[in-house]
């Protein structure tokens, strides 16, 4: 079901990064879900994927998105002002959220590249993450720093929970202060984001998360599972849960 929804803010973060606010907003969801967007164009109906960057609960919703030349529908939300229109499905969906994850785990990690940074920004702005685990890593992957999107409120978050959340951004095309310069794959294997996080990534302790650039969560995926760690699935409990963005 599509309902029509009007953007009440927009950021640009970049020339091709890019969030809108829409309203009305689903506050009737899982962090970590997503909607679609979409429009009608020559009788055809283009629609697609956006997870909430919003926590459940507010009057909008919040997508992050970049527009892809030759796109279908990332390049119309691109040129989109306050007060146009836009149609979105009226519920979120997805299993990417933290009600798949088992408990028992100390730690929660959270990978992710570009937009895909968007649902775990919705999970990290409710209290589940911060109630079930002792310590949540964030890895943040971007090619430059001016990919790097909501940077002011993950700040904020390590203010708010110095003892118990790292953010981990890393850089791979340019240099960023207290950053890596590296591909989280290359990170992973090389220890330095273990070291960069001051946690240990293990499977007796840790939960991790994949989201983003599909080469990313293979590679990513198949290092942790060198090292022990296993696919989460819901008839066989494990460590690792995935997305791929496209």
């Amino acid at each position: 079901m599509w309902v029509t929804a009007k953007v009440l803010e927009r950021i640009d973060w970049n020339d091709k990064l890019f969030s809108l606010k829409l309203t009305p907003g689903i506050t009737d969801f899982t962090a970590g879900q997503f909607i679609k967007l979409s429009r009608v164009r020559d009788d055809k109906r283009i629609a697609r994927a956006y997870s909430l960057v919003n926590p459940p609960g507010k009057d909008y919703c919040e997508v992050l998105a970049v527009a892809v030349e030759g796109g279908e529908l990332s390049p119309h939300l691109r040129a989109m002002a306050v007060g146009d229109e836009i149609d979105i499905t009226a519920s979120a969906a997805g299993f990417m959220t933290l009600q798949e994850v088992p408990a028992g785990f100390k730690h929660l990690w959270l990978l992710s590249t570009g937009t895909a940074v968007g649902p775990f920004i919705s999970m990290m702005l409710t209290d589940e993450p911060w109630h079930k685990f002792e310590k949540l890593v964030l890895v943040y992957g971007v090619r430059q720093v001016q990919d790097l999107a909501y940077l002011t409120q993950l700040r904020a978050l390590e203010q708010r929970y110095p003892q118990q959340f790292k953010l981990v951004i890393s850089v791979t095309r340019e240099s960023y202060a207290g950053g890596l310069n590296c591909r989280i794959p290359e990170g992973l294997s090389s220890g330095a984001i273990e070291a960069a996080a001051g946690v240990s990534l293990n499977a007796e302790d840790s939960q991790v998360m994949l989201c983003g650039n599909p080469e990313m969560v293979a590679d990513a995926n198949n290092y942790l599972l060198s090292r022990g760690l296993t696919k989460n699935l819901r008839r066989v409990p494990g460590n690792i849960t995935l997305e791929k963005y496209w």
